[in-house]
């Protein structure tokens, strides 16, 4: 992978030049590298503080703005393929990129000097007031306190070396129990759980393939498998087995305020590309699994909860689905953007949901636009459009 460089932050008519002529990303898959080098962008004192910043990535750099009134406020090159994710503060993102995770004060529009260098930069996990980077290429896991990101300085962080590298995942609990996935580059196989000390106090390989986490209410942490669910709670692991030989649970969220998580749900190991029409349940105080027809496809960037709990779903019919997660029922369709079509490409732009408190913020990369949306209410608050398309979006979130 190529080693980031700093550039000098441009500013004024340069600016609008170097944004004019910046580099475009580059194509593949997950071992995608970029030959220029990333620019890193230099402190600046004169960038005033964006309001609840929302950071979308395009082909070629990041989009700043403004979470209230989805104003631009500043246009970042940073050539690559770039993903974009919260940090657990109030000011930064982690951005994900060729040459591993850069910390990004979206607040005053600067990279820090908070970096974790290395090959295929992965998952990024927030809970219980920790944020976990696990980096696939080195198979390493960095836990760090996002209160220390304050200043721009490397923070300190607590450190695990997987076995082998893999694309895998880890989170920590509030009492140090670190959860972290089993595997190697060709097969993933389970998780184990680590103590305070890094000593290994639980292990399950009954999970094949997999992929993704997600926190429930009471300290239940549930990772994706290609048969269902594996849950670790109050100490053991328990599995939460799905109908059929196949059928894999890869992306889920979770939430805080529920005992339910979300999942997505696909039954076809040979397809190019599901396009699912289902949602799994997944209740942890049972261990049982509830699978929901929408009647619409969507994609692994269509998944969030709402600030009470709610199950969100956005659809390739456009439509953002409430739906309570204790019943399944879709109680609110919110016309979000128009119909969609999901690419084969996973890097490739498609509509994507990010959720912070109350307000959904959507993307429509086609119309390069971006909206927002009040829950609660349905109703939409603002809309912008950018100079180009995005692909991903995230921003600043406070805890979790």
């Amino acid at each position: 992978m190529n080693r980031s460089t700093r550039a000098r932050t441009l500013t004024g008519t340069a600016l609008a030049l170097a944004t004019a002529m910046a580099l475009t990303a580059c194509g593949g898959g997950d071992d995608a590298s970029s030959d220029a080098e990333p620019k890193k962008q230099t402190k600046s004192s004169e960038a005033a503080a964006v309001k609840n910043p929302v950071v979308a990535s395009y082909d070629g750099g990041l989009y700043v703005l403004d979470g209230e009134t989805l104003k631009l406020a500043k246009t970042i090159e940073l050539p690559g393929f770039n993903r974009v994710n919260p940090a657990g503060d109030e000011d930064h993102v982690v951005i994900s990129t060729d040459s591993g995770f850069r910390v990004f004060d979206a607040a005053r529009q600067e990279f820090t000097d908070a970096e974790f260098k290395g090959s295929k930069p992965g998952h990024v996990v927030r809970h219980g007031g920790k944020t976990v980077l696990f980096t696939d290429g080195t198979g390493e896991v960095n836990v760090l306190d996002p209160a220390e990101l304050a200043g721009g300085k490397q923070p300190k962080t607590r450190s695990y070396t997987s076995a082998e590298p893999h694309h895998g995942v880890a989170i920590e609990l509030p009492d140090g129990e670190l959860v972290t996935t089993l595997g190697t580059e060709e097969k993933r196989t389970g998780a184990l759980v680590l103590d305070k000390d890094n000593r290994e106090i639980a292990r399950s390989e009954n999970c094949p393939g997999v992929h993704g986490e997600a926190a429930a209410k009471g300290e239940v942490i549930g990772l994706g498998c290609e048969d269902g669910v594996l849950l670790y709670k109050e100490g053991e692991f328990t599995k939460v087995d799905a109908p059929g030989d196949y059928a894999r649970t890869g992306n889920q969220a979770g939430s805080d305020a529920s005992p339910i998580l979300l999942g997505d749900y696909k039954t076809d190991p040979e397809a190019e590309l599901e396009r699912p029409t289902r949602i799994s349940l997944i209740d942890t105080r049972t261990a049982k699994m509830k699978l929901v027809d929408l009647g619409t496809s969507y994609s692994f960037r269509s998944l969030a909860r709402g600030p009470h709990g709610e199950a969100l779903v956005l659809g390739t019919n456009g439509v953002l689905h409430v739906i309570d997660p204790e019943t399944g029922k879709v109680e609110k369709k919110i016309d979000a953007v128009g119909d969609w079509t999901e690419p084969l490409d996973w890097q490739q732009p498609r509509p994507t949901l990010f959720v912070r408190d109350h307000t959904a913020y959507v993307s429509d990369p086609g119309k390069r636009q971006l909206h927002s949306f009040d829950l609660d209410s349905g109703e939409k608050l603002t809309s912008v459009t950018l100079p180009k398309g995005t692909n991903e979006l995230s921003g600043t979130v406070a805890g979790h």
